[in-house]
Order: structure tokens, then C-alpha cells, then sequence
């Protein structure tokens, strides 16, 4: 199908690329830009002025919740978020149930997504067996099934020799290693940060040295090694700091961070709101300036949703019950837009965060417009003024502490390969 978008703005962080132009799509790649290419005829024009034309967002972290977790969503419900929040690509932690540890399990994850044909799934296998963190798993099977990195989730991976064969084994093959910081004993029952609300509220509380201690332990190991490392969802100055630190002595890391932590802090959990239960906990407002300021110097890569659907009754429980999670794949674009503005930062910087950055971390040659590319697109209106209402939103999980925020940025269409897959 050959597609013409007129008239709208075209943002393109790698190509440096910030103008009112026409796109034109041919085959399901960008075959042109500003005039058509000879002989082109568009079956199908879509009119963008007023509207802004980008890379489709690349997410780090979305929880599809199949297979296993159904009751809480389905792979169709979150891949139909995925698109209505302009999400072309996705990769998909492994903790499912059971957790994405051997590659039938991968390569049927994957071929039901493809077969929805709306956003890309990129999943993430399991680094050890059962995500008991006892026993490696089979990691080269996994990679030719389709998993493009090896995690534990949130699962503990509390022997430090497992962690140390992990990472030699990966450095030995180049394999990726995505870890999440938190020492297992010094967060165990822990629900909220080691501050003034979890004293004032009486809430088992996890302290900054818990995301500290086992970053040290992970830096330390990969030095040893030469591991690749991404860390996912940092939480904590402190943590920003020792990743800074690590990058300046040319370390191979990458970071990123949700966008419930870049907004967010502990005061917002108020009067034990349940939807501000995440993993890592929401930490104070000197940690979420730090988590800002490492975003603007590059010291954190990338912004994710750490989208993490919920069953409803779960979380209606009280604080220190509830499961911890929140939905976030349809508003990662309103709420990177949201930061952007409050830091002044130029539109096309704070797209790059939530569409090139996160291919390369992926190893992908995506999020960005070049002719030849995958014609994967967000167009999205940024004037449209919109009040965040979980009811409204496609996810099957509800659970967000956005709830009643009035944001701007409201997806139009989104175009994954060439195809419009959302249209408002």
C-alpha cells in the first residue's frame, strides 16, 4: 500500500530532521520525503497539518502478561494499548507464568503477536530457569527463538556466583544482560521508600542502599567480566551517580527509567494510594530531580512505561497488600511530552528518548524516518488537551496514578510497517 501524509511536521531525531514536509510509503518502507518519488500513487492520504509525524515509540519494558497472567490482560488488549499510544515496538519482560525460559514458549509469544499485526514484540528471556535464579538457562536457544536480551524481572538473583557465570557466559557470546537493582533482603516486604511518607504511614519501607548495594554488585561483576549491562528502572540519585560514574570510566551500560519515576515521588502516595505501589518505589523529590537531570546529561538513555497491568481486585486491596504495578503504554507519549516541557527541552531531544535511544539499546535499526526504513510512525496531535480516565483506556489494566491529570499529545494514527494500525 502506498501512503501519503501531507502537511504535518516532521520530527526525526537521527536525521536531525524538525520541518513541515510530506512523507510517502511505499512497500511498507519510507520510500521519500518532501516530494514523491517518480511514478509514486498514493492509495491512501492521510492529511497531518497541525499534527506531528514520528518515529512509532519503542518501549522497554511492557508487561503483556501472556502467557499465564490472562486475568490481569491479554495479549490482545495490550497490544491494542501498545498502538493507541502510538507504540510500534515492545520488548516484554519474562516474568510470566511460566516464565519465558525455553523458546517454545518465546517463539509462540511471538507468533501470536505477529499474527495481531499491530506493534512488535521483542522479548526478553528468562536468565535463569524457572527465574529461581539457581540454574542458567539455555540463552543461545533463546536468542534464536527470538528473545533479544536476558533478565530476571523482578525476580531475586541473590547468588553472586549464578550472577558472575551469567555474565561471563553473555560476554563470551555478546548476549545483552538487562538487570533491575534491588538487593532481595534489604527490599524483602518493603513496599514504599525509606522516607517520611512509609514513617509517616507505617509502611515497611525500602532504602536508597538496596538499589545501591546491588548496582555495586553488578558494576563490580561486570568489570570483572566485560559483560554488556543495561539497568532497568533506576530509582535513586545515588544509583544515577554510580551509572554515571561507570559511563565516564567507559563501562558498556545503559540505563533507563519509567515515566511514573520521572513525575512521581513518595509524597504522591498520599493517603495509601494503591496506584503509586510500584517496583522500584516511588523514592523522594530530590531522587526524582536527580533521575531528570541524569535524563538531560545523557547519563540515562531512555524512558519506558514499565507498563505492569493489574487485576483490579488486587489493587483495591490496602497499600502494603495491593500488587505493586501500573499501566503505561498509552501514556508514555503525554507524559514524555509533559517532562519536555517542564525541562524546556526541545521536542525532537525528548522524542529521541522513547524512539532512537531504545533501538539502539535494542540493537535495532529503528526509530528513526530515513528513506528505505521500516515505515514504522506515530502521528499525534500536540495540542489535544485530554484528562487521563482509566476507564477510557484500552489496556485491560486500569491501575495508574496518573489518574485525573490533564495532559497534551493525543495520538492520531499510528503505522507500523507500512499499515495503519490505529486510527482515532
Amino acid at each position: 500500500m502506498n501512503i501519503h501524509i501531507k502537511n504535518g511536521r516532521v520530527i526525526d531525531p537521527k536525521n536531525q530532521l524538525d520541518a513541515v514536509c510530506d512523507v510517502f510509503i511505499a512497500a511498507g518502507k519510507i520510500a521519500a520525503m518532501g516530494n514523491a518519488p517518480a511514478g509514486f500513487v498514493a492509495s491512501q492520504t492521510l492529511d497531518a497539518t497541525g499534527l506531528v509525524v514520528i518515529p512509532g515509540l519503542i518501549d522497554l519494558s511492557a508487561r503483556l502478561r501472556e502467557p499465564g497472567n490472562e486475568y490481569m490482560a491479554t495479549l490482545e488488549s495490550e497490544m491494542s494499548a501498545a498502538v493507541a499510544g502510538g507504540v510500534t515496538s515492545l520488548s516484554c519482560p519474562p516474568d510470566t507464568d511460566p516464565p519465558l525460559d525455553e523458546p517454545g514458549l518465546v517463539e509462540m509469544l511471538k507468533y501470536r503477536a505477529k499474527n495481531l499485526h499491530q506493534a512488535r514484540v521483542y522479548p526478553v528471556g528468562a536468565l535463569t530457569t524457572g527465574l529461581k535464579g539457581l540454574e542458567l538457562t539455555e540463552m543461545a536457544e533463546l536468542v534464536d527463538a527470538g528473545c533479544v536480551a536476558f533478565s530476571q524481572a523482578n525476580a531475586p538473583l541473590t547468588d553472586t556466583r549464578v550472577m558472575l557465570r551469567a555474565m561471563q557466559y553473555a560476554a563470551t557470546f555478546d548476549f545483552p544482560l538487562w538487570l533491575h537493582p534491588q538487593d532481595y533482603f534489604l527490599s524483602k516486604n518493603g513496599v514504599a521508600h525509606d522516607g517520611e511518607v512509609a514513617t509517616r504511614c507505617g509502611l515497611a519501607a525500602i532504602p536508597v542502599c538496596a538499589e545501591t548495594i546491588a548496582l555495586a554488585t553488578m558494576l563490580t561483576l561486570m568489570r570483572e567480566t566485560g559483560a554488556r549491562l543495561h539497568i532497568g528502572r533506576i530509582s535513586s540519585a545515588a544509583g544515577v551517580e554510580m551509572i554515571r560514574v561507570a559511563k565516564r570510566d567507559g563501562l558498556p551500560i545503559t540505563c533507563d527509567v519509567s515515566i511514573n519515576h520521572l513525575h512521581l515521588s513518595e509524597m504522591d502516595i498520599g493517603f495509601f494510594d494503591s496506584n503509586c505501589h510500584l517496583i522500584p518505589p516511588l523514592r523522594s523529590l530530590r531522587d526524582r530531580d536527580a533521575l531528570r537531570a541524569g535524563l538531560l546529561d545523557g547519563t540515562i538513555d531512555a524512558i519506558c512505561s514499565n507498563h505492569s497491568p493489574v487485576d483490579e481486585d488486587a489493587k483495591q486491596l490496602p497499600f502494603a497488600e495491593s500488587e505493586a504495578g501500573a499501566t503505561g503504554l498509552e501514556l508514555l507519549l503525554p507524559m514524555v511530552l509533559k517532562w519536555a516541557n517542564q525541562v524546556s527541552l526541545p521536542l525532537s531531544d525528548a522524542i529521541s528518548k522513547a524512539t532512537l535511544q531504545p533501538a539502539r539499546i535494542l540493537g535495532l535499526d529503528a526509530g528513526h524516518l530515513s528513506v528505505g526504513a521500516s515505515a514504522d510512525l506515530c502521528i499525534f496531535n500536540p495540542e489535544a488537551d485530554w484528562e487521563i480516565k482509566p476507564a477510557a483506556l484500552k489496556s485491560q489494566g486500569k491501575n495508574t496514578p496518573f489518574n485525573g491529570m490533564n495532559v497534551f499529545g493525543k495520538v492520531c494514527f499510528t503505522l507500523v510497517e507500512g499499515l495503519v494500525v490505529y486510527a482515532l
